[in-house]
C-alpha cells in the first residue's frame, strides 16, 4: 500500500494525551515487577508470540553488510537513551522506542540513515512509546532536546507517529525482556532473597547493550535470559549458576542462543564498566514559530555553532513496496 504525504497526512495529528493509545496487550504488565506473577503458561504464551515484535531474521544481516547504517542507528539509540536519563523514563519506554524503530527500518527503507529522516523517525518512536507508558508526556517539542541536531514542528512529528503506526499495524504492546525477567529472577532465586537486585541490575545491563547491534540476533527471551544469568554472576550465592540450566526456566527457550548472547553480553557488560557516562548536554526549547531559546543563555541561541534547521510538512515518500521485509 502506497503511504502519500499528500493524500494520507494531510492534517492528521496524534493526540498528545499519555493515554491515547489504550488497548489489549500480550503482556502482564509494563510494570516490570508484575511479571514476577505471571505464570509459566503466561510466560510460554510470551515467548511463542515474541517473534511478531522483532525485525525479520535478516535485519542484522544489513547492517553486517553496510545496506543499513549501524553507525546511525547507534547515534539514534544514544539520543533516546539521554533523553530516558534527561525525564526519568521507564525503561520499558526506552527499549519500546527502539524496538519501534528498529522494526520500522525493517519494512521501510529510509532515503538516508544519517540525516534528518532518522531522527524525526527516532522523535517519533520515542513519543509512541512515551504515550504508551509515561503518565507525564513531554510535549513534542520538549521532547527533542539533549543534543537534537534538527526540531521539528508537532504536527510533522504527528505525521511521522501515523506513518510509524501504519508499518507496525498499530502492534505497539511488544514483548520485551522486561516481559521475562521477573518470572526468570523467580527461577534462579526462588527464595526471592535476591529479586530486586537481579531485575534491577538486568534493566541495567539490557538498556547498557541496546545500541549494540549485536544483539539483534537474539529475541526478547534469550536477552532477558542472559541478562538474569549476568546479573547472578555478581551475587557470591549465585555466581556458580551454570547458564546451561536456563534452558530448563520455561518452554521454548534453546540453550545455544542463551548461551551465545550471554557471552556477548559478559563482553560488553565489562566494556561497559570500563566507559566513562556520556556529558549529558542542556536542555533547549523551542517555540512553534521556529524561534530557539535556551534556559541557560540567549546568547547561546544565536551562536552558528548552536544553529539548527526546524524541517516543517515535510515527510520523504515511501516506496510502494516494503523494502525488504517480504525477504526470507
Amino acid at each position: 500500500m502506497s503511504l502519500s504525504c499528500s493524500n494520507c497526512f494531510s492534517d492528521l495529528l496524534c493526540g498528545e494525551e499519555s493515554g491515547f493509545l489504550s488497548g489489549d496487550s500480550p503482556e502482564c504488565s509494563s510494570d516490570l515487577h508484575e511479571s514476577r506473577s505471571c505464570g509459566e503458561e503466561s510466560i510460554a504464551d510470551f515467548i511463542e508470540d515474541e517473534r511478531n515484535f522483532v525485525p525479520g531474521f535478516d535485519y542484522l544481516a544489513r547492517f553486517r553488510s553496510q545496506s543499513l547504517d549501524a553507525s546511525a542507528r547507534e547515534e539514534s539509540v544514544a539520543w533516546i537513551l539521554k533523553v530516558q536519563a534527561y525525564y526519568n523514563f521507564q525503561p520499558l519506554t526506552t527499549y519500546l522506542s527502539v524496538n519501534y524503530l528498529d522494526r520500522f527500518l525493517y519494512s521501510r527503507r529510509l532515503p538516508h540513515t544519517n540525516g534528518w529522516q532518522l531522527q524525526l523517525l527516532s522523535v517519533a518512536c520515542l513519543s509512541l512509546a512515551a504515550k504508551m507508558e509515561e503518565p507525564l508526556v513531554p510535549s513534542l517539542l520538549d521532547l527533542q532536546v539533549e543534543g537534537a541536531k534538527y526540531i521539528f514542528a508537532p504536527s510533522t512529528i504527528g505525521r511521522m507517529e501515523l506513518l510509524v503506526l501504519s508499518v507496525l499495524d498499530w502492534r505497539l504492546r511488544s514483548i520485551t525482556p522486561f516481559s521475562f525477567i521477573g518470572y526468570f529472577a523467580c527461577k534462579l532465586d526462588s527464595t526471592g532473597t535476591h529479586y530486586g537486585f537481579l531485575v534491577s541490575r538486568a534493566t541495567e545491563i539490557i538498556l547498557s547493550n541496546i545500541q549494540e547491534a549485536s544483539f539483534l540476533e537474539y529475541w526478547p527471551s534469550c536477552i532477558a535470559a542472559a541478562a538474569i544469568l549476568c546479573a547472578a554472576g555478581e551475587v557470591p550465592n549465585l555466581s556458580l549458576v551454570n547458564p546451561e540450566h536456563a534452558e530448563s526456566w520455561c518452554d521454548g527457550l534453546h540453550k545455544e542462543k542463551i548461551i551465545g548472547c550471554y557471552r556477548l553480553m559478559q563482553e560488553f557488560v565489562v566494556d561497559n564498566s570500563r566507559r566513562r557516562s556520556p556529558k549529558i548536554l542542556p536542555q533547549l526549547r523551542v517555540t512553534i514559530s521556529g524561534r530557539v531559546r535556551s534556559s541557560d543563555s540567549s546568547s547561546s541561541c544565536t551562536s552558528s555553532s548552536n544553529k539548527r534547521r526546524k524541517l516543517n510538512n515535510c515527510l520523504w515518500p515511501v516506496d510502494d513496496e516494503k523494502g525488504n521485509s517480504e525477504e526470507g
